[in-house]
């Protein structure tokens, strides 16, 4: 395409949007009444999806070994668990360590626990990572049979609960979002057909004078677009200043949990940079399946 025609289309975009004023409102309204709901959704589900994550990764197996075992047996059974493919992480904790992270864990009342360090009842241990969350159990399963292992700890019964928890929270944020879109994308079509309607006898006027579809498409496309990024503008507003008020107000509470909130920053350019690009594809889409019909002359 000629520069000269691409700056033609976006004059004549330019313009129509502004001949339409009412229609142009009716429409960026739309937008930005379907974007504020889609990116409240999708602030929400990237949260929860950060949290999941980090809920997941913080699961783990305890390996307790025998109380006779020797320190070669204890690395010949390290050197058993790395060979598992689904392993990433072996990492040793003697008894004396897991007593100090007992004491501790319990804060002033841990001291009741001091005790016991002359006499350890608890056994060496290693703790296990995985590559994958899901492939805790598989692990573990396998672990249990080895020699010089004692028991195996993992939260069976919890694990698999907080999985299918995740799991189904994921699949109901990501059909909400897709369904809120695919409603975006209708009301959308909507009002741009109204729009694009008035302008029905303009477009049989330029087919009868030779325009190509593509010549008539650009500048719909252009409006679609201008229209979609428009109407994102004041979401991401609002949803940038509510989270970063909600973030300064909570965060501090959260700090050091696996509740904790994505910091704003890259967040807010991930959720400017979708909203933008959801806008725009919804804009744009709106206005090409609007005006397909009027083609037809």
């Amino acid at each position: 395409m000629k520069l000269n025609t691409l700056r033609r289309h976006f004059r004549e975009s330019s313009k129509n949007l502004g001949r339409n004023g009412w229609m142009t409102f009716a429409s960026v309204s739309a937008v930005t009444v379907t974007l504020l709901l889609v990116g409240v959704f999708l602030v929400i589900m990237m949260n929860l999806n950060s949290m999941a994550t980090s809920l997941e990764k913080d699961v783990r197996i305890s390996v307790l070994t025998d109380l006779t075992s020797t320190k070669e047996q204890q690395d010949a059974l390290k050197a058993e668990i790395q060979k598992i493919p689904e392993v990433s992480e072996v990492t040793f904790s003697s008894k004396e360590q897991e007593l100090e992270e007992m004491i501790n864990s319990f804060g002033e009342d841990g001291k009741v626990f001091a005790l016991y360090e002359q006499s350890n009842p608890l056994r060496d241990v290693f703790v296990v990572r995985t590559k994958k969350p899901q492939d805790i159990m598989k692990v573990a399963e396998q672990v249990e049979k080895m020699e010089y292992v004692y028991n195996v700890n993992y939260g069976k019964g919890k694990v698999e609960k907080i999985f299918s928890s995740v799991g189904i929270s994921r699949n109901i944020g990501i059909g909400l979002i897709i369904g809120l879109l695919f409603t975006a994308m209708f009301l959308i079509s909507n009002t741009i057909k109204i729009t694009i309607f008035a302008r029905q006898r303009e477009i049989e006027i330029m087919k009868l004078v030779g325009a190509t579809n593509a010549f008539i498409r650009w500048p719909f496309f252009l409006e679609g677009l201008f229209l979609g990024i428009l109407g994102s503008i004041i979401p991401i507003g609002i949803i940038l200043g509510f989270y970063n008020f909600l973030f300064d107000l909570i965060q501090p509470q959260l700090s050091g949990t696996f509740l904790e909130l994505l910091p704003f920053n890259p967040f807010a350019f991930q959720v400017t940079g979708l909203l933008l690009l959801i806008g725009a594809f919804i804009g744009v889409w709106g206005s090409l399946m609007s005006v397909r019909k009027f083609l037809k002359v």
